[in-house]
């Protein structure tokens, strides 16, 4: 199958939640990527209000674009608490636009921030995936084995001190017999 090229500077890709849109060029903060298309639903409308899926970007309370049409590459684009682009919502013409935030390289996961809502419904019970929360939680675990290793190492340093203070007090310890000291052995005088 022939190499296809493309004018558009982003493309369809694995990644770690799935699939999502890489950068194929280097795209300049400020720049708009890509548009957030499909049906508008109106929820005025109990048939349409009544859909449900991940893909449905709310313009404002009466107005939402289903995206989850194959043709809107926008779908693709994952959620991140760190992200690098932003929606840029134009509910009077009712249009989405993604418009980068930073300077994004070619090979680079083009991300933004689903918002509250859509986090607590969806990606909050899973954990999110995104790599600023996958490092954070990597710390925490790692944190949580150094602190386990520290509580283990300590408990031995105890265990070992107790186990040379028997030792060493059982050689040590001498009765008083009649305000004499002896080793403990007492000898059976004959008569």
């Amino acid at each position: 199958m022939p190499a296809i090229s493309s004018n558009k500077p982003y493309r369809v890709g694995r990644s770690k939640t799935g699939l999502g849109l890489f950068a194929t060029k280097p795209i300049k903060k400020g720049t708009r990527i890509i548009r957030y298309f499909g049906p508008i639903l109106d929820c005025r409308i109990p048939a349409q209000d009544d859909i449900e899926n991940k893909y449905l970007f709310e313009l404002n309370g009466r107005w939402t674009i289903d995206g989850s049409v194959r043709k809107n590459l926008a779908r693709y684009i994952n959620h991140s608490c760190r992200p690098n682009a932003e929606s840029d919502v134009r509910p009077r013409e009712r249009k989405v636009f993604i418009r980068a935030i930073k300077n994004i390289e070619p090979g680079d996961e083009i991300n933004y921030d689903y918002g509250t809502d859509y986090f607590k419904a969806y990606l909050k019970p899973i954990g999110c995936k995104c790599p600023s929360c996958e490092a954070k939680r990597k710390k925490q675990r790692a944190e949580a084995r150094a602190e386990r290793a520290k509580v283990k190492a300590r408990a031995e340093r105890k265990a070992q001190k107790a186990g040379a203070k028997r030792t060493t007090n059982k050689g040590a310890k001498k009765k008083k017999l009649n305000g004499k000291h002896f080793a403990g052995k007492v000898a059976r005088a004959r008569a």
